[in-house]
Formats: structure tokens, C-alpha cells, sequence
């Protein structure tokens, strides 16, 4: 037992090893120097921390939500963890069946990732389930006892995987943002994080989203990602079939529903699209 996990841990390692990122870490916004410190256990700001890990605990009465909170603590497998916003999403991300998007979400996470660790060495502070010895329903006590809790790393990588589905899928925005807020808000019910990890992650991921606009690289993947989203979804379908069923005079929308004369944005005019002003 004891190889097998050795070799699958192994075998993670290279396959991360073989991702090239957008930028070195060293290229990347350093939190250490952006975020403050986190709260002071004496602080009044650790006194909604507190409050927000019994919050948690009340939710793990809920066999739901539990068990969701449980599967978002997936990390090695990114199938699996991707499987989490299928729903939002509309589509399930994997390498055979989205072989863009998954590229996609393998080099940005590859590159926003590594943010967390310098400032997680630095403060070392320390998790819920450790400051009152409480049990982890996720049962991650092993693996991250004596880990620095601030910023939290889920977090950080689910808002990011948010940032970047709704990018790629801007008409399900709500629904990517609803389920990535309830995903690092797992991380606080599990008792892995405080709250404050957690907020402080998600404006970690903003900075690193935004570093990932300036690679021409970065770029070029989310066109091919958007292009094969709407494939998939059935949308660059739904357009074809507007322009051909229809006169080129007439307007349509991306969605390939008719546009009004006065309507303004980006619609399908002669086959060809054109932003109205």
C-alpha cells in the first residue's frame, strides 16, 4: 500500500513537472509584499474567525453539505475537482473530451498555484482543527498539520478555476461565482481554514487572474478554449444555422435569437460580426 501511494504521488509530480506555466513564479505579483498579515489570535477580526468556525461546524449537520464540502477538498485529482463546477459550467472538463480548456486550466493553475507558498513558510499560522483540536470530517489532519493556514491554497485555486470558467463562459457567470463561493467556504466547514484564509484567497486569485491577461500565450489558449466551449455547448451551431435559415441582411445575436434594429453589442450582420455602438 505504502508504494502505491508512493508512486502515484510520484507519478503526479511529473505529470505537474511537464506543464509549463504562462510565467516563472518569480514573474508572478508576490502576496507576501500585497496581503496584510492575518489576523492576531488576540484581535477583534479573529473574533469573526472564531465565530465563522462554528458557523461551520453547524453546517456539517447538514448531510449535504457535508458531503460536498468533503469532495471539495479533492486536490490531486483535477478530473475530479473540475467535476465540482460541471453544473455551473454546463460542460465536464477533462483532457479527452476538452482538450483545450483543460490545457487552459492545467498552465494557469500551474502558474497561480505556487502564489501561496511563500507567504504560507512566512506566517505559519496555525489551522482551526489545530488551535481546538478538532476532527476534520475531510480527515486531512495528517496532511496538513503543522502547514500554514493563511492564504488558503483551495481557495485560492477554486476562485481561480471560477475567474477562469467564467471567462470562458461569461453567460454563466453566477452560477461558476455561486459554486466557487461555496467552495472556499468548504474549506471553513471542514475546519481546514479560518475565514480570513479564505477571503484573503480569493483576493489572491484576482491578482493572479490578472497577472495570467498579460501572456500572449495565456491569450491565444482562452480564444481556443472559448471557441471549443461553444462547440461543445452547442452554440457556434446555433449561430450557423441563424445565418443560413435567414436572410444576410438580417441581425442575430451570438446566441443566434434575432436582434432588434435598435439593439446594441456584438451581433451577426451579413454573416459577418459587428459591434453596434
Amino acid at each position: 500500500m505504502a508504494v502505491t501511494i508512493m508512486m502515484t504521488a510520484m507519478n503526479m509530480s511529473a505529470q505537474e513537472d511537464t506543464v509549463q506555466p504562462y510565467f516563472e513564479l518569480d514573474q508572478m505579483p508576490k502576496l507576501i509584499e500585497i496581503m496584510p498579515a492575518p489576523p492576531a489570535f488576540e484581535s477583534p477580526e479573529f473574533a469573526n474567525d472564531v465565530v465563522r468556525f462554528g458557523w461551520g461546524k453547524q453546517q456539517r449537520q447538514n448531510p449535504d453539505r457535508l458531503a460536498l464540502a468533503i469532495a471539495d477538498a479533492e486536490w490531486d485529482d483535477h478530473a475530479k475537482l473540475f467535476l465540482q463546477w460541471k453544473d455551473a459550467f454546463g460542460l465536464e472538463v477533462n483532457a479527452t473530451a476538452t482538450p483545450e480548456i483543460w490545457k487552459l486550466m492545467e498552465t494557469s493553475l500551474a502558474t497561480t498555484d505556487p502564489m501561496r507558498k511563500e507567504t504560507k513558510a512566512f506566517y505559519q499560522r496555525q489551522r482551526p482543527f489545530e488551535r481546538f483540536d478538532d476532527a476534520m470530517p475531510s480527515h486531512e489532519e495528517d496532511e496538513l498539520r503543522g502547514e500554514g493556514s493563511y492564504p488558503s491554497g483551495h481557495s485560492l485555486r477554486g476562485w481561480t478555476i471560477s475567474l477562469l470558467l467564467a471567462q470562458i463562459a461569461p453567460e454563466r457567470a453566477n452560477l461558476i461565482f455561486s459554486r466557487g463561493w461555496d467552495y472556499c467556504n468548504s474549506r471553513v466547514i471542514v475546519g481546514a481554514h479560518w475565514q480570513s484564509d479564505v477571503d484573503a484567497s480569493r483576493t489572491a486569485a484576482s491578482i493572479g487572474f490578472c497577472a495570467l491577461q498579460g501572456s500572449d500565450a495565456f491569450i491565444a489558449q482562452m480564444k481556443k478554449a472559448q471557441k471549443e466551449y461553444k462547440e461543445k455547448t452547442g452554440q457556434e451551431a446555433s449561430v450557423r444555422a441563424a445565418i443560413v435559415e435567414h436572410p444576410a441582411s438580417q441581425s442575430y445575436r451570438l446566441d443566434g435569437t434575432r436582434a432588434k434594429d435598435n439593439a446594441r453589442g456584438l451581433v451577426i450582420e451579413d454573416q459577418q460580426k459587428v459591434v453596434r455602438k
